[in-house]
C-alpha cells in the first residue's frame, strides 16, 4: 500500500504516475526525510490497532499484518509505502489503513492493483 499527501487523482492512471514519482521522490533517493506530521499521524493511528513486529511477542509476530518493522521506517516525507503479508489480520489493516487515510485527507493507492483504494 501507498499513501500520501495530496490531491485525490482523477483516475486510476494518474494515481500510477503520482505513485511513480513520489516513489521515485521519496523511496529511491539517498537520504529520506522525515516524515510529515499527517503521515506521522497514519502510522501512529495504525499502530495502535496493529502494532510494530518487534513489540510483538515471538509467537505473535505471524498473526500482523505488516511485512516489516518498524512501519515508519516505510515513511519519507509525505509519502508512505508498505508492505502486508496474506494472513487473517491483512484485510482488518487495509481496511483501517484506507478508512484513517481518507480521515487525514490522505490519498490511500494499492500499486498492485493500480487504483486507488
Amino acid at each position: 500500500m501507498a499513501v500520501w499527501e495530496g490531491e485525490r487523482p482523477t483516475s486510476d492512471q494518474d494515481a500510477v504516475q503520482t505513485f511513480e514519482a513520489l516513489y521515485e521522490q521519496c523511496v529511491e533517493q539517498d537520504d529520506p526525510t522525515e516524515p510529515s506530521p499527517r503521515i506521522r499521524e497514519f502510522v501512529s493511528a495504525l499502530l495502535e490497532r496493529f502494532p510494530d513486529l518487534e513489540a510483538l511477542p515471538d509467537d505473535e509476530v505471524d498473526d500482523s499484518p505488516w511485512a516489516d518493522s518498524p512501519l515508519i521506517g516505510n515513511a519519507s516525507g509525505p509519502f508512505i509505502y508498505f508492505g502486508m503479508v496474506t494472513n487473517p489480520a491483512a484485510e482488518d489493516a487495509w481496511e483501517l489503513a484506507t478508512k484513517t487515510a481518507a480521515q487525514l485527507g490522505l490519498v490511500a493507492f494499492d500499486p498492485q492493483s493500480g487504483e486507488v483504494a
